[in-house]
């Protein structure tokens, strides 16, 4: 089985039941947690409020 995201062999049973690596998973985690491109965040807004 391989990992969906980077194409490489899963090795560990706790990965393989995850079906991602674990780099992957952390990657992705990081992605899911940061705002899309163009969107301000709350600290963004504030300092521009501020001004």
């Amino acid at each position: 089985m391989n990992c969906p995201v980077c194409n490489r062999p899963l090795k560990s049973k706790k990965s393989i039941e995850r079906g991602i690596g674990p780099v992957c998973e952390k990657k992705q985690q990081d992605w899911e947690n940061q705002p899309p491109d163009g969107q301000l965040t709350f600290v963004e807004e504030t300092v521009l409020v501020i001004k």
